[in-house]
Order: C-alpha cells, then structure tokens, then sequence
C-alpha cells in the first residue's frame, strides 16, 4: 500500500454529503488518524439564482451525492470512511476505491496550487510554446486563479491582446 495521501471519491445518500463530511471529521479527530486521513471536502461553486426578480448568491453542490476525502487507503482508514452513516461506498470497480489521478485533482480545483511566476503586470515577456512561441509582448493582466496570463504582443503591425496559459511564457532576461 501506498504511504502518500491521495484523493478518493465517496458515494453517500444526496443531501447527507456536508453530514457526512463533519463526521468523518470528527471520527479521524476521535480515533487520532491525522497520519491517515487528511482532507475532507464537498466541492461547492456559489451561483447567482433570480426568483421573483431578486438576485441571491447560492452556494451549490458541484457533486451532489459525493464527498472527496484525502487519504492513505489502508484497512483501518477504508473501514473507518465506509461505515460513516450516509456513506454508500467508494467510487471504484467492485468494492476497490480509485484514487483520483493528479489531472482530475487538478481539473476538479480540489488543491489549490500556491503558483508564483517571476513576472509581473508591465513585464516584457517571450512566448515560449504554442502557435506564438518566439513572440515578445507585454503582460497586461495575471490571472493565478486559473493560471492564466493575457499579453499583448505585437503582430503585423497591431497590438493583439492574447490569453496564454502561464507555462507559455517566460520573462526576458
């Protein structure tokens, strides 16, 4: 078995996810299993519902009916998550939980990656990869959140402002 905390998805009962979330807090709190299990989350997004003509900001289940838990997958830690009340099982072929890979954590925004970039807004860049690798534009806005960065390069003569992925660009020395 592995020694490092992944990310495993839970089925429970829709409605009891944010229920079940506190418990298995409480029961890694009560049983002293820091070492074993890690995080416990229920991905929500805030969305802005009109009824009767009024704006109100609510905060939705992504994943109705499912808790991430970040774990060691080990017999005690497996036992202690599936017998929480509202659990229905682990996501996974038979009774084998699957760990989320690093692409789904990532797409999911389950971690929030601390990303630091050695470039700021005002900043002469180059285009290091994708169709405008070689370009050299001006960093007009960095958006860490989604890890992206808009730079205006010059192309034909006009100012094109454009959206990269961070990754793209590097600062000129």
């Amino acid at each position: 078995m592995s020694d490092t905390m992944r990310w495993y998805v839970v089925h429970t009962y829709s409605g009891y996810e944010n229920k079940v979330a506190t418990n298995i807090e409480k029961a890694v709190e009560n049983r002293k299993l820091h070492d074993l299990i890690g995080e416990v989350k229920v991905p929500t997004e805030t969305v802005v519902e009109v009824t009767d003509k009024k704006k109100r900001e609510v905060e939705r289940k992504i994943f109705p009916g499912y808790v991430l838990v970040k774990m060691i997958m080990t017999d005690d830690s497996w036992y202690v998550v599936r017998n929480i009340r509202g659990v229905t099982g682990f996501v996974g072929p038979g009774s084998k939980p699957v760990p989320l890979t690093e692409e789904e954590v990532a797409r999911l925004g389950v971690e929030q990656k601390n990303i630091e970039v050695n470039f700021a807004v005002g900043d002469s860049v180059r285009v290091a990869d994708g169709y405008l690798e070689g370009f050299i534009g001006v960093v007009d806005e960095i958006d860490l959140q989604n890890a992206l960065v808009r730079v205006t390069v010059s192309m034909m003569g006009k100012e094109v402002p454009v959206e990269l992925e961070l990754y793209q660009i590097e600062p000129l020395d």
